[in-house]
């Protein structure tokens, strides 16, 4: 049984990725330090799985825990990295946390795989990469553009720094997953998104509107060149994406990849607006929620969505859920969490 390590594997995305491998057989070694996550979650993987991972409360941004970790464990064959800060407003208000946690980590853990005689790393990026598109859908040959936040930067300065490394160390192999939006919660409702203190995201603001814990939703602007006028995002069901990062992986280890660095953009490959977004969760909810349309908020793009071409026909990856999926197993989760009925 092969052994991957899953950084920030307690988090939204990543305990689905767990649940993913561990279903497929793999065996999971959990680092989080619990700043944006809960104990509980181990819990909720155990539900599912019937196995509970190996876990260590550690902080990648202490490179000499983090040199101790793999003297511990010098058996990891996969590294899947998820741990980083990920709220563009926060990281434009704190810079320097953002770039000491998302980028300090990521080459305390890189120095650790390149002592190894092999290693395969899956990086968790961003479509933030993009910026404003010159054209849609985005392909991976797109332009990167200057970022328009630290956190977007970071994921840009990543990508940097994991391609650099692997062009010296030949036997780093790694990918870069570019994510659009990714929604919703496992089907059972035992784990699922839950951010702390106000959603930076539109899912779970809707949800939290829904549940009474949020007055009311603001939809900033309905005057885009949009269809219905608000923004237009490519929103990708968690469980999917946790497949991708499997799929993935299994690449690295297969020996299956072009070259030590690949990239691949993950998304549904179709746009959704703000408005679909809501009157989908309406749909499949039953209630009404209490929104209103707000100033356009700065920074925002008009739309972006993903060509997955390169995925579904390298990867042999393609999302299958949908937009309603997503909805209904996020207001599940939503349900369980705040005790609903």
């Amino acid at each position: 049984m092969k052994k991957i390590l899953v950084t920030g594997g307690l988090g939204f995305i990543g305990s689905h990725t767990v649940v993913e491998l561990q279903q497929q057989g793999f065996e999971v070694i959990v680092i989080d330090n619990l700043s944006n996550s809960s104990i509980d979650v181990l819990d909720g993987i155990k539900e599912i799985t019937g196995v509970a991972p190996l876990f260590e409360e550690l902080d990648l941004r202490d490179k000499e825990a983090v040199s101790h970790f793999f003297k511990k464990y010098d058996d990891v064959e996969g590294v899947i990295h998820f741990a980083a800060s990920k709220a563009v407003g926060e990281s434009v208000q704190n810079p320097l946390l953002y770039y000491e946690n998302n980028l300090n980590t990521l080459v305390y853990l890189l120095q650790e795989l390149s002592k190894k005689d092999s290693a395969n790393f899956i990086f968790s990026s961003s479509c933030t990469v993009y910026g404003e598109p010159d054209s849609l859908p985005i392909t991976e040959d797109a332009p990167v553009k200057p970022a328009q936040s630290p956190y977007g930067n970071t994921k840009q300065i990543g990508e940097e720094i994991i391609k650099d490394t692997c062009k010296v160390y030949e036997k780093l192999n790694a990918i870069s997953l570019r994510y659009f939006n990714p929604i919703g919660a496992h089907e059972s409702a035992s784990i699922g998104e839950l951010p702390l203190g106000v959603p930076q995201n539109l899912v779970p603001f809707i949800t939290q509107t829904a549940a009474g814990l949020r007055e009311q939703l603001s939809v900033f602007g309905d005057d885009y060149p949009t269809a219905d006028g608000t923004n237009v995002r490519d929103y990708i069901h968690v469980f999917d994406l946790a497949k991708a990062h499997v799929v993935a992986l299994k690449r690295l280890l297969e020996s299956k990849n072009d070259g030590n660095f690949e990239i691949f953009n993950l998304g549904t490959g179709t746009g959704s607006s703000v408005l679909e977004v809501i009157k989908s969760f309406e749909k499949v909810s039953g209630e009404n929620l209490n929104y209103k349309i707000a100033p356009r908020r700065e920074g925002d793009v008009i739309a972006v969505y993903a060509d997955t071409t390169k995925a579904n026909e390298v990867l042999g990856w393609k999302s299958e859920l949908t937009l309603d999926d997503a909805m209904s197993s996020a207001w599940k989760w939503e349900k369980k969490v705040r005790g609903l009925s």
